[in-house]
């Protein structure tokens, strides 16, 4: 038999370590597993960082994606080994279409009004500009549920989003050819969760629903734990 490698892909405004409550229960399950840092500065240049990790690692692949990561899998999911995704609360995009396209169908959740701008140098042209959580507000917005003391270390250690990646199209969407998986959080106050579960259904995937926050891997992440068990098991040859 051969098990996929799973693949972890954060999102926006978290980091690799978002996905600490669950990995050692998928090595105590003896898979191997890897969980990049994506560099979150545009949509098509993180799908091909994340592609080329895929192309890297011998045999099939799940990839699971949290919020943008959700995006990004879905770009990087093209690969050949990739036989599955799961999103996480997450961006199912369609082909040509973008983050801010899907979710401006929508009414706008609590992040909103919670973003604050920065700018970062980009060399040779101009600048960037980065995109972030209020630190006030992102116990509240982006990580309700998690341990209070853990919120706030990483309500000041986000990994900031390029705001270029709103606007970019998806040129392909993997779902379309990959059994896929969705677990939306309905408590979300960063994406609404009709906006998860448009996306979701819209591709016709297999959809749980949890009553938890966005950061739903540190929240619950039993429920993760067991969709990507799911996924493992119905995905391996």
């Amino acid at each position: 038999m051969s098990t996929p490698t799973v693949v972890l892909v954060h999102g926006a405004f978290a980091d690799s370590a978002s996905f600490a409550a669950v990995v050692p229960g998928l090595l105590d399950d003896g898979l191997s597993v890897v969980v990049p840092a994506v560099p979150n500065r545009s949509l098509i240049g993180d799908a091909a960082y994340v592609a080329s990790v895929v192309r890297q690692i011998e045999g099939p692949v799940l990839l699971v994606g949290h919020s943008y990561g959700g995006a990004v899998i879905t770009v990087a999911g093209a690969e050949d080994n990739v036989v599955g995704l799961v999103y996480l609360a997450g961006y199912a995009l369609e082909e040509d279409e973008s983050l801010a396209e899907l979710q401006g169908g929508f009414p706008d959740s609590d992040l909103a009004t919670a973003l604050v701008y920065r700018p970062f140098p980009q060399p040779g042209a101009e600048d960037g500009t980065d995109v972030y959580v209020d630190v006030a507000k992102f116990p509240a917005v982006f990580a309700a549920g998690v341990d209070p003391g853990l919120a706030r270390v990483l309500a000041v250690s986000q990994r900031p989003l390029a705001g270029a990646a709103f606007a970019e199209k998806a040129p392909v969407a993997a779902w379309k050819t990959k059994p896929s998986w969705g677990l939306v959080s309905s408590a979300d106050h960063t994406i609404n969760p009709d906006v998860e579960r448009f996306g979701y259904t819209r591709a016709g995937m297999t959809v749980t629903e949890v009553d938890s926050s966005h950061l739903v891997m540190l929240a619950h992440p039993e429920a993760v734990l067991a969709l990507v068990r799911e996924a493992v098991q119905k995905t391996t040859a």
